[in-house]
């Protein structure tokens, strides 16, 4: 008669007992190398959803750091495009400052031409009225020479008739 224990099959047959025995240790060391076995796959199991689990984790953050990534990218170029629209600005500001200039720097060199202008002018004027006081002068003393020409053709001529006059 056979029955069942914690230690497998027990016979009390002596001639099977032996059978038994050897059948029970090959099954139970297959069932404890298949526990093992399911040990190790557990265990394996547990650390591949461990790695899933990191897997998923990566993937996300791998998807945070390019979405941070291209946002950077974005940052960068509004920060390019600010700048771009300040100095616009800046030269908006600076170009009817800059028309002023250019307008005040054309005055003036007009003004600048006409100080000359007015410096020669000025140079002139004063030999223009000396020329103008010695040819008044020229012509005061060719009026008087000619007077005189004219007084001594007189006393040329009274000379003569006194000479002539009868005494």
């Amino acid at each position: 008669m056979c029955f069942l224990s914690s230690w497998g099959i027990t016979c009390k047959c002596a001639c099977h007992a032996k059978e038994f025995a050897s059948s029970t240790a090959t099954h139970c060391n297959t069932l404890q190398h298949t526990a093992t076995h399911c040990s190790t796959l557990q265990h394996t199991a547990t650390h591949c959803d461990t790695l899933q689990h990191t897997a998923t984790h990566c993937t996300t953050l791998h998807h945070a750091i390019t979405r941070c990534n291209t946002l950077h990218e974005t940052a960068i170029h509004c920060n390019t495009l600010h700048h771009t629209v300040t100095h616009c600005n800046a030269l908006h500001y600076a170009t009817p400052h800059c028309n002023t200039l250019q307008h005040t720097a054309a005055h003036y060199n007009t003004l600048q031409y006409t100080a000359v202008h007015c410096n020669t002018l000025h140079h002139t004027a004063p030999h223009c009225t000396t020329l103008q006081h010695t040819a008044t002068h020229c012509n005061t003393l060719h009026h008087a020479a000619t007077h005189c020409s004219t007084l001594q053709h007189t006393a040329t001529h009274c000379n003569t008739l006194h000479d002539t006059a009868p005494r």
